[in-house]
């Protein structure tokens, strides 16, 4: 990135002033690491997904979704914990699991058509939520 003269000016003031204040770097955040799992990269700071280096375009749910199912990969979450954890609500009645069951669809949908071969599955528990899992080779 290049400075015309006077950006650069400005640029060098606000440098020094920073420089001024040595507890200024503990506002920067902590780069969070990328959660690999069978060529699926998530990165949290980002909030980016990849599939074999190829970005797959979450909604803000999805993301969270999916995020949330892979840290728990095997287990089973139910669907009053995926509304609680995603949504920030209790789930009251069917209509939550429906909702939940809507992401899921469109989640699934773009991961497997990013890639069809994909070695990990997002199972559903009938009547009690869904489990992310590899798939044994």
């Amino acid at each position: 990135m290049d400075f015309d003269e006077k950006e650069m000016d400005i640029f060098n003031e606000v440098m020094e002033v920073v420089g001024k204040y040595p507890n200024f770097e503990n506002y920067e955040l902590r780069a969070e690491p990328a959660l690999k799992i069978s060529g699926l990269e998530i990165y949290p700071d980002r909030r980016k997904i990849y599939r074999d280096r190829r970005e797959i375009s979450l909604t803000a749910k999805e993301y969270d979704l999916l995020c949330f199912l892979v840290t728990n990969r095997g287990r089973v979450l139910t669907y009053d914990q995926i509304y609680r954890k995603i949504w920030g609500e209790y789930a009251q009645d069917i209509e939550n699991n429906n909702t939940i069951g809507f992401h899921i669809c469109n989640l699934r949908e773009k991961l497997f058509s990013a890639s069809p071969d994909a070695p990990f599955t997002i199972r559903c528990e009938r009547n009690v939520g869904y489990c992310f899992g590899l798939i044994p080779e």
